[in-house]
């Protein structure tokens, strides 16, 4: 079972990576060689903690996002001995280029669910709207304060 959950993340894995080596070389002018490697590297980590996740949830449920961010820290953070290894491989890709593929899953995902998100109707819909403005807002604000009270700006 572990087997089959592990080739169909690498699998998506690698599906996204491609769009995100696309985006990355297109989009952000980045060099082939060097989008390959920071995608390839981004996407080891993310199955790793995909993998861990998948076992560790035999114990305790938590999600998979946790497991995927706190290896790609551990791997970066000060101490870590690859720090210098990962960060420079990684800065090859582009801060954006995941997001272009996010946003192409997640239309997949509406277009095929469009019906059941029509019959929700027009007022959740609108709902919904000032939810995620709201949302994106208020986090653009806190952003705001942290970066004036650590003086980053």
């Amino acid at each position: 079972m572990v087997r089959k959950y592990f080739v169909k993340e690498l699998g998506l894995l690698l599906a996204v990576s491609v769009i995100m080596i696309i985006t990355n070389m297109i989009g952000y002018k980045m060099p082939l060689v060097d989008s390959i490697k920071g995608v390839l590297l981004l996407s080891a980590i993310g199955l790793f903690g995909l993998t861990v996740s998948k076992f560790m949830s035999q114990f305790i449920k938590l999600p998979s996002m946790m497991y995927v961010s706190l290896t790609g820290l551990l791997l970066a953070c000060p101490i870590s001995p690859v720090k210098d290894a990962v960060i420079g491989i990684t800065s090859q890709v582009a801060f954006l280029a995941p997001t272009t593929a996010l946003g192409v899953f997640a239309g997949i995902s509406l277009g095929k669910d469009i019906k059941e998100f029509a019959k929700i109707g027009w007022k959740m819909i609108i709902i919904t709207l000032f939810v995620i403005t709201g949302t994106f807002i208020f986090s653009a604000i806190v952003a705001d304060l942290v970066l004036r009270v650590t003086g980053a700006i």
